[in-house]
């Protein structure tokens, strides 16, 4: 692991005349965590105006990508799962989703798998735990890179510069200072996996591990999220330990499915 190199990420830029483009982008975006919406529901999301949102509405379910219900509400079409689908298999992910549901078998728990997206981490695939005392993260969800299982799986097994992240507390558990984060991401590279000890959410506790490349990079990493009462030690290494075999395997079949 090496913390100081500094991270190649920069802001994201409007790119000369894709005004348009960019808006309709948000449009669809704004559906992430809201699957049903009207004009204005989107107007308020993304700080457009109803009119240029009722437009850009129209344009998208014109070619498929949103849907038009009762009471002039608006969901996500056919063409969104399409896309969807087909970049889910360009990127690999679809060999992870049977693995990630053989663990919530296995468990009982929430499995979320997530990508690093600057300072955060984003889920890309979960599978919901059949527990009734439980904790799901909706696919689109984002946390923080320094208070998640997942993100300190990231930063241990990548080049990142841990100056650049605001170590705000989300919970009184969450790590505040660079001298603690640093030498958790040292232990977490030693042992494989990573901790989560309600330094996200008040009663929630994670285990999770990194999806290595071929050169030992993590591109994605995985998570076993559970209520604190039910993630004792002796637990939590039980599953960073399955977690770390369930990860080898992913990434395998990923990189397989990329020189195929």
């Amino acid at each position: 692991m090496n913390t100081s190199r500094h991270t190649t990420d920069t802001p994201t830029k409007r790119i000369h005349g894709t005004q348009a483009i960019d808006r309709a982008l948000e449009v669809l975006s704004s559906f992430v965590e809201t699957a049903e919406q009207g004009i204005t529901d989107i107007a308020a999301r993304t700080d457009l105006s109803p009119s240029t949102v009722h437009r850009i509405v129209r344009a998208l379910v014109a070619n498929g990508y949103l849907a038009q219900g009762a009471n002039d509400r608006y969901s996500f079409g056919h063409a969104t799962l399409v896309l969807g689908q087909s970049a889910r298999d360009a990127l690999g992910f679809g060999t992870a989703l049977p693995i990630l549901e053989q663990l919530g078998g296995e468990t009982g728990e929430s499995i979320n798998m997530g990508v690093r997206d600057g300072n955060e981490v984003v889920v890309v695939l979960r599978v919901e735990s059949v527990q009734p005392l439980r904790f799901d993260q909706p696919i689109g969800s984002r946390i923080s890179l320094h208070c998640s299982s997942m993100g300190k799986s990231l930063m241990a097994f990548s080049d990142f510069d841990i100056d650049a992240l605001d170590l705000t507390a989300v919970t009184p558990a969450t790590i505040t200072t660079t001298k603690h984060l640093t030498a958790e991401l040292a232990e977490i590279s030693k042992r494989g996996f990573s901790f989560d000890h309600e330094e996200s959410i008040v009663g929630v506790s994670c285990v999770g591990a990194p999806i290595l490349d071929g050169d030992g990079t993590a591109v994605a990493a995985i998570a076993v999220q559970a209520p604190t009462v039910r993630m004792t030690p002796e637990r939590q290494m039980h599953l960073g330990r399955r977690l770390t075999q369930a990860c080898a395997t992913i990434g395998e079949a990923m990189r397989l499915t990329e020189t195929g």
